[in-house]
């Protein structure tokens, strides 16, 4: 089956927004006398707010009856400082041209609100190629469950064996693997030698360095 349908994932990716949300945890979660290593929060990258903070709170045994407050304090934190500071990746307009160029649907699935997608989707500009967005915020589950994917294919009319994701984070491509879908995998540089990535159909350092050649590999 040829495809037609490619899915971005957002934080990390589109947008340089994973320190941001680094920094906002910081914040919040010094209020509780908790501080997380590059290593611990590293581990939980691609998971909703709530699942993150729930994690992380039963970790260092803190009560559930602060996860809603801290969950929306972080990312009303995080939406200021996108909008404040926000910048995008390199590639992003080179990638979404390239795709809109064939006359792909092209979507965005994010495991961020939708308020924060609508802020990326802002920054960066790409709105009028954008036809699907999905948001995992309300779904039973997050990444690395497939839905937020399965949802964004179903809003364009798309089969998933028709769609290529692209992601930078462990739990995102199981969850682009699981929907049945191709993906790949742009890590942060500080992951790029992680063993895990080999459950990607494709690793590239870069979306500016995805071309023809990578493309019609992924589309036999």
């Amino acid at each position: 089956m040829q495809l037609n349908t490619v899915i971005f994932d957002m934080d990390g990716l589109l947008v340089d927004s994973e320190p941001l949300w680094e920094k906002a945890t910081e914040e919040v979660f010094r209020d509780y006398g908790v501080s997380l290593s590059n290593e611990q929060y590293t581990t939980t990258t691609g998971l909703r707010t709530r699942e993150f903070v729930q994690w992380w709170f039963r970790h260092f045994n803190i009560g559930d009856e602060e996860l809603a407050r801290a969950e929306k304090n972080i990312v009303d934190i995080v939406i200021d400082k996108v909008e404040q500071q926000g910048r995008m990746m390199p590639g992003v307009h080179y990638i979404i041209n390239f795709f809109h160029e064939k006359n792909f649907k092209i979507g965005l699935a994010s495991s961020s609100p939708q308020r924060l997608i609508d802020v990326a989707i802002k920054l960066t500009g790409i709105g009028p190629y954008i036809n699907a967005t999905s948001s995992a915020e309300h779904l039973g589950y997050g990444k690395p469950h497939p839905q937020v994917y399965l949802n964004c294919a179903e809003a364009m009319s798309s089969n998933p064996y028709e769609c290529l994701c692209f992601e930078d984070s462990f739990n995102g491509m199981i969850a682009a693997k699981a929907a049945k879908m191709k993906c790949v995998i742009v890590p942060h540089h500080s992951q790029t030698k992680d063993e895990r990535w080999g459950a990607a159909d494709l690793k590239l350092s870069s979306l500016q360095n995805f071309g023809e050649l990578h493309f019609d590999l992924l589309n036999r």
